[in-house]
């Protein structure tokens, strides 16, 4: 297994589809289960052995540094600060590159929430990356397996994990989780400016460069206020 130790957390968004919970916190820190959402990430950065951890910011940047000041334990954090101008995924982790390093990363949006069933979903993507044959492995969860995913799908998953954009058609079976590994040699000759990481893996999809994993936890997008209050009522039940 090739152990990744750095990580980032995705958290400079505006958060305006959880707005009225938004109204005063950025999305990063609103609760889910009695934590906030960007505190599910960074502990499952900590439960894989991620020791390092760079947080963008953006959206009452105040607040998050003020959090992130306070959180104790692993991973040791690092902001990025993007209060200037929000960058989006994309660019967000180009403006981040100089932190990250030069080695595989970790990434990791803040509104996906599960409970690990066995080894951790990240131990799982981290025992499937070869970067021999892949730029990109992307988490994926199973379109029946998900609570507050609101699209028809995202992927087709190939036998030898490669990935195909569902594209113009109805559906497809698998939803990106939200967490995924790049190699920071897929952002060369990209300048800080914003775009999404979106493009890059429709190239790295021609490429055959972008794989994907399914999870075996249960997967909840929590991007508004419906899908947080069922996510703690699925959480508060047991059944995950």
């Amino acid at each position: 297994m090739t152990r990744i130790t750095t990580g980032m957390a995705l958290a400079a968004g505006l958060g305006t589809r959880m707005r009225p919970l938004t109204n005063d916190r950025p999305k990063a820190l609103v609760e889910v289960g009695g934590k906030v959402l960007l505190d599910h990430a960074l502990d499952r950065f900590a439960a894989a052995g991620v020791d390092r951890a760079v947080v963008n910011i953006h959206h009452f940047a105040e607040k998050m540094r003020a959090h992130i000041e306070a959180r104790t334990g692993q991973p040791d954090l690092v902001i990025s600060d993007e209060t200037g101008e929000l960058l989006e995924t994309g660019g967000g982790m180009v403006k981040a590159l100089p932190l990250l390093g030069e080695d595989p990363v970790l990434v990791s949006n803040i509104d996906a929430v599960w409970v690990d069933r066995g080894a951790p979903e990240l131990v799982r993507l981290m025992e499937a990356w070869d970067p021999a044959r892949m730029d990109v492995l992307l988490l994926l969860a199973p379109m029946e397996n998900t609570l507050g995913f609101d699209g028809a799908g995202d992927f087709f998953l190939e036998p030898d994990g490669r990935l195909d954009w569902r594209g113009d058609r109805a559906s497809a079976p698998y939803a990106f989780a939200g967490a995924h590994i790049v190699h920071p040699r897929v952002f060369a000759g990209e300048t800080t400016r914003r775009f999404s990481l979106t493009g890059i893996w429709k190239r790295l999809s021609t490429e055959g460069r972008l794989h994907g994993l399914p999870m075996e936890a249960f997967w909840m997008h929590v991007g508004d206020p419906r899908a947080r209050d069922e996510a703690e009522a699925r959480l508060a039940s047991g059944m995950m």
